[in-house]
């Protein structure tokens, strides 16, 4: 006897969702599955893989453009939904996403809570879909990020928020999409996507940083006017961050290029930063790579012998354990690569390297701490194609 799978649980007999909104589920999960299909081999000089690599540096190095376009063209509204949450309260705000999308979410919690006063869920899309929509009330902010807008979880998430009458808000890169129509309000990236997604998480980021402080504005939360003033200053930091610590990390790269395995580790919003440099790495390269919180590092034997380990702790509560996961991945015999902030010397004696950026209030240190890890992928990439095709050439020799 064959049995039929469906693609959703939203599909079918005992759905929560209309016709109308079943039909939507179907043909996202369809248009999905085919562009994993699509993605590139572990051949050590995969071509698609390698084209797709060479596209995401400029798209790295444009993205303080990027966050500059983006913030203007959806200036008027950030403020009308800057007045709606300051106005009705809401009961709790979800931001939910996959893949890059939900590291973003994770990055913008502690801003969002500082400045709104509610509590602020990063979630899962599918567990949003799947687990938690019984929370979700009419007075809850559920906000939807997916680049394409047809993430089928995600699309299932702002549906369910549809069907229970609360405000659902898309951050999308598509106009048109599933997500932007099935959405009450839409903030539009200004993006590009040839390479692998950097510039569609920091743009996102951007703007639920900037979303959060102008609602901290209007409700007079402290500190709300100087974490605006220091968001504007960031797209300028980032350019200087990217042309200051390309060299440094280019060496690095160079000498982990035959690692096979890569740790990034983060607690906070530093966190978001961590996922997305693991994801940078399995994107670019055909090796594993992980994300795990500071804290979780000292629960299991986290990292191998000869294995490295990127840690991201700008100045913050988190420097003090984080110095701890330091030296226990020394012990290990790890190799230690530190992404932390100017004024901090903590792991000066611990890391074999340490990358040093500008200070700034750490709710807003993601925009400036996802760069060194977005790069770290690239640039290892870029060193293994290089070895690849000496030892190609050698070979043919």
């Amino acid at each position: 006897m064959t049995t039929t799978i469906t693609p959703s649980p939203f599909i079918g007999p005992g759905s929560p969702l209309d016709a109308r909104q079943q039909a939507v589920v179907e043909r996202v999960s369809a248009a999905e599955h085919a562009s994993i299909v699509a993605l590139p081999t572990d051949h050590p000089l995969d071509p698609k893989r390698r084209a797709r690599d060479e596209a995401t540096l400029p798209e790295l190095v444009a993205q303080p453009e990027r966050i500059r376009e983006t913030l203007a063209a959806n200036d008027d509204v950030l403020d009308e939904l800057a007045d709606l949450l300051a106005r009705t309260a809401p009961d709790r705000v979800f931001i939910t996403g996959a893949g890059d999308s939900l590291a973003v979410a994770i990055a913008a919690r502690q801003a969002f809570e500082q400045m709104t006063g509610v509590p602020c869920e990063p979630v899962q899309s599918l567990d949003l879909a799947y687990y938690l929509a019984p929370i979700v009330t009419d007075r809850s902010v559920v906000i939807a990020l997916s680049s394409s807008g047809e993430t089928t979880r995600t699309v299932e998430a702002a549906l369910v928020a549809q069907h229970v009458g609360a405000l659902t808000v898309a951050i999308t890169n598509t106009a048109g999409s599933t997500l932007d129509q099935e959405s009450e309000r839409t903030l539009l990236l200004r993006a590009t996507r040839v390479g692998w997604p950097t510039q569609s998480s920091t743009t996102a980021l951007a703007l639920l940083l900037d979303l959060a402080t102008r609602v901290g504005e209007r409700l007079g939360r402290p500190g709300a006017d100087s974490l605006r003033a220091a968001l504007a200053t960031v797209p300028d930091r980032m350019a200087e961050v990217i042309a200051d610590v390309t060299p440094q990390l280019t060496v690095i790269a160079e000498r982990e290029r035959a690692s096979r395995a890569f740790l990034f580790s983060g607690a906070g919003p530093s966190w978001g930063s961590a996922i997305i440099g693991a994801a940078k790495v399995k994107e670019c390269t055909p090796d594993r790579a992980e994300a795990i919180q500071v804290e979780e590092f000292h629960h299991y034997n986290s990292l191998k012998a000869d294995e490295p380990i990127w840690i991201v702790a700008p100045e913050g509560p988190s420097v003090p354990r984080a110095v701890h996961t330091a030296s226990e991945a020394k012990r290990f015999g790890g190799r230690v690569y530190v992404v932390t902030t100017s004024g901090v010397d903590a792991f000066d004696a611990v890391a074999d390297a340490v990358v040093v950026l500008p200070a700034v209030p750490e709710p807003i240190s993601p925009l400036l701490t996802v760069l060194p890890v977005q790069l770290t992928g690239y640039l290892v990439a870029m060193a293994q194609f290089a070895a690849a095709e000496a030892a190609e050439a050698a070979h043919r020799d």
